[in-house]
């Protein structure tokens, strides 16, 4: 009888027990799942935040980018109106200016608003420019190619004349009579070459050109004291 009592004792702490083991099990799984998705859900809230500053740090570069390229384009329409301002104030003066009728004496040929005078005698540099000088003007001054042009097919035949170039001031530094520098270059093959050391030239410091040559290399060097005809240029009157 004992061991029948002890039995059904065993059997129903069994059946007491297991239960409440399963629940228990139950309860750790369902805290294991909870912490880890606790951890997932931290990290994904993580994540989303670095993607986000990410994302925000790329919006707020291409705004300062897009100010940057808003200042540059206003200063460039700034710079615009100011040349267009310019380029108007020119084109009134211009238009001012083509009311006027110009006009040069006799004898003298017009191109643009200069007259220009080719002597009919013959003289040193020094005095065809005082000659020039006594009709109200000077040697020429060449500052274009359209002039240069011009005066290259001032006589039909060639002509040897004194334009108001030299470098008597100091040797190789070839200045206008008006005191600008030389940019503009039209000189012959080797030249100018200062009479190339040959005594019988001398020192060559005053230009001449040679019209009804080509017009790009026309230019020569000759000692100021050589006998040529020059031309003289003056503003046109009205």
């Amino acid at each position: 009888m004992e061991e029948i009592y002890a039995n059904v004792d065993s059997i129903t702490s069994t059946k007491q027990t297991g239960p409440r083991s399963s629940q228990r099990r139950f309860h750790g799984a369902l805290l294991v799942f909870l912490g880890l998705l606790s951890v997932f859900l931290l990290a994904g809230f993580i994540g989303l935040g670095v993607h986000y500053s990410v994302v925000i740090n790329n919006l707020t570069e291409r705004l300062q980018d897009s100010n940057n390229n808003l200042s540059s384009m206003s200063e460039e329409r700034d710079l615009l109106l100011a040349n267009l301002t310019e380029i108007t104030k020119e084109m009134e003066k211009l238009q001012s200016l083509s009311v006027h009728k110009y006009t040069c004496p006799a004898g003298w040929r017009m191109f643009r608003r200069s007259c220009y005078l080719l002597s009919s005698e013959s003289g040193s540099w020094s005095r065809g420019r005082q000659d020039c000088r006594e009709k109200g003007a000077d040697l020429v001054v060449i500052d274009s190619t359209e002039e240069q042009t011009f005066l290259s097919t001032f006589t039909e035949v060639e002509t040897w004349s004194w334009i108001g170039l030299t470098d008597k001031d100091k040797e190789g530094t070839w200045k206008w009579i008006d005191g600008t520098p030389l940019t503009l270059r039209y000189w012959a093959i080797d030249q100018p070459d200062n009479g190339g050391g040959d005594p019988q030239w001398g020192e060559e410091d005053c230009a001449h050109m040679r019209s009804g040559k080509k017009t790009g290399d026309n230019w020569n060097d000759r000692s100021c004291g050589a006998s040529l005809r020059w031309i003289c240029e003056k503003n046109a009157g009205v």
